[in-house]
């Protein structure tokens, strides 16, 4: 679910210019790699987004995730997923659940991007929550789109 958001929301933009993601919580998903590839995305292109990370706890059903999404200052999104709805509709993935605890999962997921991306400054924000209204995620995705150096990295006409 996490990964089809971002993938989503970087199919908005023309290019990478910078990004990063802090994990910023103690919750019971660990993240250990966000990947994209190729490291700067082209519009009307595939892009690959893969994350790895585990559940320190079993994440179980009724588990959610508040998604909101910025564009400077102005909120463009602001939305709660159903965790494994979610992976229910990606069988892809390669995980279901419950996801089991202690276990390192690897999960991708390619997207083709839109033609048309406005260059911008993206915040994004995941606080995920158990069934029990635990911690379970806290992400924090800055995407900066400002820059038209990736216009080098397309064809002229």
């Amino acid at each position: 679910m996490l990964l089809r958001i971002f993938a989503l929301l970087v199919g908005f933009l023309n290019f990478v210019h910078a990004w990063e993601y802090v994990n910023c919580g103690t919750g019971l998903i660990d993240i250990e790699s966000i990947v994209l590839q190729p490291e700067i995305p082209i519009a009307g292109e595939q892009l690959t987004v893969t994350i790895k990370g585990r559940a320190t706890q079993t994440i179980e059903a009724r588990a959610t995730a508040d998604v909101t999404v910025k564009l400077g200052l102005v909120k463009l999104i602001q939305k709660r997923f159903d965790v494994c709805a979610e992976v229910a509709r990606l069988p892809g993935l390669g995980i279901s659940c419950p996801v089991e605890d202690r276990e390192w999962h690897t999960i991708q997921q390619t997207v083709t991007l839109p033609k048309e991306i406005p260059k911008s400054k993206f915040n994004i924000q995941v606080r995920g929550s158990t069934a029990k209204n635990e911690p379970m995620l806290c992400l924090d995705l800055k995407l900066d789109f400002m820059s038209s150096a990736g216009s080098i990295f397309r064809a002229p006409f």
